[in-house]
């Protein structure tokens, strides 16, 4: 059973130097058509038709819509999709395009958990990565978010940003913990093409903190997250207990999900698609009554075990050596013995009970562990 949805709303009111999802300015687009093609791809789907249990909106800028533009689109996801049984829905939010209307229009329609988008507390820190919200508009968001009955309540940060030190991403941690939210996610910088970010680095243009500072900031992240209470359940993940994203817990245990909008992905029935990103194509295909997916891919029992490895380890409980054996019929030691035999021996991998999983070394090597579980198997050997 399929049990989670992401839809994607492409639209921003800025551009941020980082961001390379698929996006564009909102003024000037056809916003209103896009809502109403995007609830006519529910319809056409096949996927339509679960039991949803989990329900990601992310972007772009959800809140970038109006509060009618949103109240038209949950109200079409209440009549196209099957909400009966949802326990997360989550969409991520903007500070500065998060009001008192909008607020009032998800919780009317069952959205229950914001991902507000804060990156830093740092004023200058912000302008830098191009964003437009300032602290103070965190704050208020987040008190508005209270007064509306918001209870679960993420926050993204970033480290190893320009210009960004190890003393700045402790005042902005700070902040965040005694904003007394019950998630709080952190994520290193990646430079990605097709970013400013990119093309400044290509110009010899941007300077990152060294090694050595992103290495401190991540240490900081677990400390101080441990200290006020939030476990760390993920690389990069930290939440009050109960307060884990059962939307993203589907990607990292591999499960399959449908992917709703303009560049979307999703995972259903063996298969990895992804929708046309140009919202031309994508209005045209719905416009001809046809599914707008721009790629397909067949996943391999190989590559299903592969994906097993890098997204499940990325959880600190690791990897179910039972549900692994259960799940592909084959055992865990019987594809990679050599390969755990060794990070173990580098101290990098540990198991735990039934559960083979990252070290504390290994938190901060993880992409380095991961690549030691690709193209190592053949596929007719595990079948």
């Amino acid at each position: 059973m399929v049990k989670a949805v992401y839809i994607h709303i492409p639209f921003c009111e800025h551009i941020c130097y980082y961001c390379d999802f698929n996006k564009m300015y909102l003024k000037n687009q056809p916003v209103d058509q896009y809502i109403e093609s995007l609830l006519l791809e529910m319809k056409y789907s096949d996927s339509s038709n679960n039991q949803f249990e989990t329900i990601f909106i992310g972007g772009g800028t959800p809140t970038a819509l109006s509060a009618q533009q949103l109240k038209r689109l949950l109200d079409g996801m209440h009549r196209e999709l099957l909400l009966d049984h949802v326990k997360e829905w989550t969409i991520e939010v903007n500070p500065d395009s998060i009001d008192d209307e909008k607020l009032a229009v998800l919780k009317e329609y069952g959205v229950n958990r914001l991902s507000i988008g804060v990156q830093s507390f740092d004023s200058e820190l912000l302008k830098e990565i191009g964003r437009t919200h300032t602290s103070s508009s965190v704050y208020d968001a987040v008190e508005r978010a209270r007064t509306y009955g918001f209870t679960n309540i993420s926050l993204d940060l970033m480290f190893g940003l320009p210009k960004q030190t190890p003393a700045h991403f402790r005042q902005s941690l700070k902040e965040a913990i005694e904003l007394e939210v019950e998630h709080i996610s952190a994520y290193s910088l990646k430079v990605e093409e097709k970013t400013i970010f990119f093309n400044r680095q290509r110009l010899g243009k941007l300077t990152l903190p060294p090694e050595e500072a992103e290495v401190s900031m991540y240490n900081d992240l677990r400390a101080l997250t441990e200290k006020a209470g939030l476990s760390q359940y993920e690389i990069s993940n930290f939440a009050k207990n109960g307060f884990e994203s059962k939307h993203n817990l589907v990607y990292w245990n591999n499960e399959e999900y449908a992917g709703y909008g303009a560049g979307a992905h999703g995972y259903l029935n063996g298969v990895r698609y992804q929708n046309h990103g140009p919202l031309p194509k994508y209005l045209r295909a719905i416009d001809q009554n046809a599914l707008p997916i721009l790629l397909e891919h067949n996943v391999t029992k190989v590559e299903q075990i592969e994906e097993q490895m890098f997204l499940g380890l990325r959880k600190r409980e690791g990897i179910s050596i039972a549900e692994f054996q259960e799940k592909f019929g084959i055992a865990l030691h019987d594809c990679f013995s050599e390969q755990l035999h060794t990070l173990q021996e580098q101290g990098l991998l540990i198991e735990v009970g039934d559960n083979v999983q990252l070290t504390e070394a290994g938190l901060l090597l993880g992409n380095e562990v991961f690549e030691q579980f690709i193209a190592v198997l053949e596929e007719e050997l595990i079948y």
